[in-house]
């Protein structure tokens, strides 16, 4: 080949160094300092799938997983899709400050990442990345997440164990360092929208007052969890 030909044909070289890389490894640590993760579910796809949309109504599947931690239903659509999934990578619950690695995930074509589990304890609560674009070059990549509020319940801050869709209440308080007797916070929800999540009320009575959570412990602000993707 002449010196000619040589030119021409770098631009086509370098172009395939930058394809889209097939592996991944995903940390993701929950940064908060009272509130646990139910099981997360991350998973890779095409540009035009989504697991949630903010400021869109939630999927039966999303209410699922943000009133009652199940992510099953968002499971069976993902792998609908053709998408490649890490289901509860942290064998049950992520508690405050801990931090959970997916190992190797081979995304095959799927060009984009998504991240969700419910909040506990909130009554519709979760942490989420909607459509995070997996870069093309190899490197570490940091990102933060949100805690979102599906819109679908009135965050009333009762723990009942009311955890199936449509059923008012906190499944459970995990830390156990809550109260009791709580009168509710609302008693609906003005954003039937997902939307980015006003965050726990609480109070410090333990036997009444209108919440069962601990302001001291239960109360947050975003961003809840940091995301590091290492490219491969």
């Amino acid at each position: 080949m002449d010196l000619k030909s040589s030119l021409l044909a770098m631009p086509f070289i370098a172009v395939s160094t930058l394809s889209q890389a097939a592996v991944v490894d995903v940390k993701i640590t929950n940064l908060t300092q009272g509130i646990y993760y139910t099981p997360l579910l991350v998973t890779a796809h095409t540009s035009d799938a989504h697991l949630f949309e903010v400021g869109s109504a939630a999927s039966p599947a999303l209410q699922m997983m943000a009133e009652g931690g199940d992510i099953s239903g968002l499971v069976t659509i993902a792998d609908g899709i053709g998408a490649v999934s890490s289901a509860n990578p942290a064998a049950g619950l992520l508690a405050p400050t801990d931090y959970v690695m997916v190992s190797d995930l081979d995304t095959g074509s799927n060009t984009h990442l998504s991240i969700v589990a419910m909040l506990l304890p909130t009554n519709d609560g979760f942490v989420g990345k909607d459509s995070w674009e997996i870069p093309s070059e190899e490197g570490t990549y940091t990102f933060y997440m949100n805690g979102y509020d599906a819109g679908t319940e009135a965050n009333d801050e009762i723990v009942n164990g009311g955890g199936a869709s449509g059923t008012p209440g906190i499944p459970a308080n995990p830390g156990m360092n809550g109260g009791t007797g709580g009168s509710g916070v609302a008693t609906a929800s003005s954003n039937t929208n997902i939307h980015i999540h006003p965050g726990n009320v609480g109070d410090q009575d333990a036997t009444g007052g209108m919440s069962d959570l601990d302001s001291r412990i239960h109360r947050w602000l975003n961003p809840v969890a940091k995301v590091v993707v290492t490219v491969k």
